[in-house]
């Protein structure tokens, strides 16, 4: 199959990831979006020697493996009954949960759909209103036949939270405002710009359990009135009395916060 030129070059980058890592760390899934639930992925990803775990629409066409008998001329239908969502057999039941008025059913099974070759490792979590039977559907599924349905899911999940971490690395640490051009100090733009991402993170874990509201936009202004206080004070030709800095620190620590600091500055 001819990859077009997205395939093409998330191709590459996989490689060259596989590559650096070597026998360092042995993968085994690539995890993409709704937006690679497809035919061409699944190729791409496969060609790669890893298997692809993503997401069909809610209405795509799935069938049972055909069970009826051969057909005296011609091949054997290769499709069987086409999958209702709402009725699916209980023998492909895995669990179920009500929460808040909503029960979940989760469904495990192969599948076979037109467009792909092989049959998929298909989970479909069915949720419905209890108190208006409204329903709705997600369709996750895997070229590993052997993957279970809570790690499918496990593994699916963080696609929101890397999400956020991209929109953080956006709009507080540079990487869409950087004006780097050759491909090294892109590459260092980048990860930094990540970097940071995790750094802050770590380091909101340790605010946030005495200050619950604490954000990004807190801890960036508190560290910069840190450095502005530290910086006037090395200035100084005498240094103050410590409870003078401590006040100093205070203050200064809290400009710009978006929250009403209630934090010690020994907490630094």
């Amino acid at each position: 199959m001819t990859l077009n030129p997205e395939l093409q070059r998330i191709q590459k980058m996989l490689q060259s990831l596989l590559k650096t890592i070597g026998s360092t760390i042995q993968l085994t899934y690539l995890v993409l979006d709704g937006h690679f639930g497809n035919t061409p992925a699944f190729h791409m990803v496969r060609q790669c020697q890893l298997h692809l775990i993503s997401k069909l629409r809610h209405d795509t066409a799935l069938f049972f493996a055909y069970t009826g008998p051969k057909s005296k001329r011609g091949p054997t239908p290769r499709l069987g009954e086409r999958v209702d969502v709402c009725r699916i057999p209980d023998q492909y039941l895995k669990e179920t949960k009500i929460e808040c008025g909503l029960e979940t059913r989760t469904y495990q099974m192969q599948l076979l759909h037109k467009d792909f070759p092989v049959p998929l490792n298909v989970v479909i979590l069915l949720r419905t209103n209890l108190a208006t039977k409204a329903w709705a559907n997600v369709i996750l599924f895997s070229s590993d036949l052997e993957l279970y349905y809570e790690k499918m899911i496990d593994d699916y999940s963080p696609r929101f939270q890397i999400e956020l971490n991209f929109r953080d690395a956006k709009h507080f640490w540079g990487l869409e405002d950087f004006m780097n051009v050759t491909q090294t100090a892109v590459t260092n733009a980048a990860n930094l710009a990540l970097f940071m991402v995790d750094i802050s993170q770590v380091l909101l874990r340790k605010y946030r359990q005495n200050d619950p509201d604490f954000s990004i936009l807190d801890l960036k202004a508190l560290y910069r009135g840190y450095r502005y206080v530290t910086e006037t004070i090395q200035m100084l030709p005498q240094k103050p009395d410590d409870s003078l800095v401590s006040q100093l620190f205070q203050k200064v620590a809290a400009l710009g916060r978006i929250h009403p600091a209630n934090l010690p500055v020994s907490s630094l």
